[in-house]
Parts: C-alpha cells; structure tokens; sequence
C-alpha cells in the first residue's frame, strides 16, 4: 500500500472505551469528521447506532459486541478476539484502518498491540510517548506507563524511536531535524541515579545517531531543557498524573484567589481571556492521546476520563501522525 493510499485509511475509535463512552466517544468522533477526520467506530452495533441517532450524526459502525472494562485484566485480549480494542486493532493489521484510538483500559490498548501488530525490529518493548506542555512548547516524555520495570537496553532504543518520531511528524515550523534527548534522574551529573539510570547514561552516551543532552531532573521537563525525555514507565506515568493534577489545584487556587473579594473580582475579567489561554495549554484533553511507539502499527492511548474534545483532539493528532508517514520512518530508522 502506498503512503497517499495508506494515509485515506480511516482511524478505528474503540468507541466503547472510556468512562463514559459511548456518549463522548461518539460525540468526538463526529465534531472530528467535520474537520476531516475518517472515522470508523467499533464497538456494540446497536447502542452505537442509537447514540448516533440521538447526536444527529452518521458514522460507519463495525460490530464487537465484547469490551475489556478498566476491571479486568490487560492480558484479558487474548481471549477475547470480539473485544472492541481488539476488533479496531486487528483492522489495523488487516489494512482496514490506518490507526486505532482507545479511551479505554489502556494496558489492554497495549497488550492488544503488542500482540496483534507484533514490535518493530530491534525493539525489545514498546513506550507511551507522552505530550507535555513546556515553557518552550512541548516536551516529549516516555516511557510514560507502559513499563513498570526496565532494563538498561530499552533507553537507548526509545531514545531513536523518539528521535525519528519528532524528525518525521510536521510540528509548527516543520520537523526537529536534531532533537534533544535527557535522561530523567535526580542529578544532572553523569554519576547519579539508580544502578540503571547509569548503565543507560553510558548506552547512551555511545550513540551517534542521537542528540543526547545528558541527565536531566524533574523541573528540566517543564523547562523544555530538552525535547525528549527518557524514563521509566512507573516514574513517567507519576510524572504525568503529577503534572495534571498540579495543573487542577493552580487553577483552583488562582480561582478561588480571583473570587476573594470585589477588586479580585475585578482583576479577574480583566485577565479572564489570558488565563483561559494558559488553561488550554494545560488541559489534557487538548493532547488527546498518546502514541504507543515501537510496534508494527499506530496506536493511541488517551485516558478513561476522557471527555469528547479529548476524543476529537485525539483522533486529529492519530490522522496527523497517519499523514506522516511516521511508521515507514521508524521502520526504516531502527532496520537502517
């Protein structure tokens, strides 16, 4: 299949992952085919019509009558080939689809890649690579969740993939032809960190293909010190879940600080717009989802929270990244 075929294929949503799906993730999915998005949704045929009726909206719908809840297990997938991450993913891998997008149980969205679309080559584990807000813009961070427990080895893989990854996907302004890399650790000295932050400082160190910066500490992310950062997936998953949460209670704070009597009320409308700004650059739902980076095919992971903008934001970014021919790229990069 060619690149201009492959990039008409539509995204396959798992329209019924998420805490509240179907109702959101049909309600992104059509605020996203007004904007050009083809969107296929998989899940329970009947509800999914039903849904559509009562948001006036038309969608093409393939049958799973099975869904893995956020109760059950993530290796669940396998036995059960009706589920509806398992169904969109395979189309996937059928040449149905282009991408699969999951609100849903997240580890399962994992597993079901892992096991339908099998890794690249040299790949030993694939890595959430998350979007998070910087003073710089955005700062790419993975492994953000999908690795409780690494070795050494994989840092140094992820480290291209997520190289290739910036080099290959059109941001504003086009490509990083040399992006930076950092490696999350407690000190920016080369001889601090765990046992296995130091062996992937020295794995790092070695390569040539890469822009490594050195070791980077918490802070450094939100500083954009580096483009990339590297860590493990039990830290980057806290790091992130960290970050959103910091981002409510600042909000609630300046809220309640703007609301505390008539001269605050007053300074509030004035700088309303501007913080509404700053809002948006930090709510999640504006980033969607994150990409699962090291297997043979595109697959999103957003959150079970998810609310229908996220759902919308998420599908964009999946027909972006589809568009450029990011998959060849990483593909091409790690065989080369």
């Amino acid at each position: 299949m060619t690149r201009a075929e492959n990039s008409k294929l539509p995204i396959a949503l798992d329209a019924m992952g998420g805490d509240f799906a179907p109702q959101v993730t049909v309600a992104g999915a059509l605020e996203a085919q007004k904007r050009g998005v083809n969107v296929v949704l998989v899940g329970d045929e009947p509800k999914l019509h039903l849904e559509l009726f009562r948001q006036g909206g038309r969608l093409p719908v393939v049958h799973a009558e099975d869904v893995i809840s956020m109760d059950d297990h993530a290796g669940d997938v396998r036995k059960r080939p009706r589920s509806s991450v398992q169904v969109a993913t395979r189309m996937v891998k059928d040449g149905e689809a282009g991408a699969v997008v999951s609100m849903g149980h997240s580890g399962a969205t994992m597993a079901s890649a892992l096991f339908t679309l099998g890794r690249l080559k040299g790949v030993e584990r694939p890595a959430i690579l998350n979007r998070i807000p910087s003073a710089k813009g955005v700062t790419y961070l993975l492994d953000a969740g999908a690795n409780a427990d690494v070795k050494p080895s994989y840092y140094p893989q992820w480290a291209r993939l997520a190289t290739v990854y910036l080099q290959s996907l059109p941001l504003e302004g086009g490509g990083l032809e040399k992006p930076s890399v950092g490696l999350l650790s407690i000190g920016e000295e080369d001889h601090k960190g765990s046992q296995t932050v130091l062996e992937a400082h020295a794995l790092l160190r070695e390569l040539s293909n890469i822009n490594f910066h050195g070791n980077v500490e918490g802070n450094d992310i939100f500083k954009g010190t580096t483009d990339i950062v590297l860590t493990d997936g039990f830290t980057g998953n806290i790091v992130l879940k960290l970050a959103e949460g910091e981002a409510k209670v600042l909000f609630g704070w300046i809220r309640e600080a703007l609301s505390s009597s008539p001269l605050s009320k007053l300074g509030g409308l004035l700088v309303r717009s501007a913080l509404q700004g700053i809002r948006k650059k930090m709510d999640p739902s504006e980033y969607g989802v994150s990409l699962l980076v090291g297997v043979k095919g595109l697959s999103f992971i957003g959150h079970g929270s998810a609310d229908a903008k996220a759902v919308e934001n998420g599908l964009l970014y999946a027909q972006r990244v589809l568009e450029s021919n990011t998959l060849e790229h990483l593909s091409s990069a790690l065989e080369g």
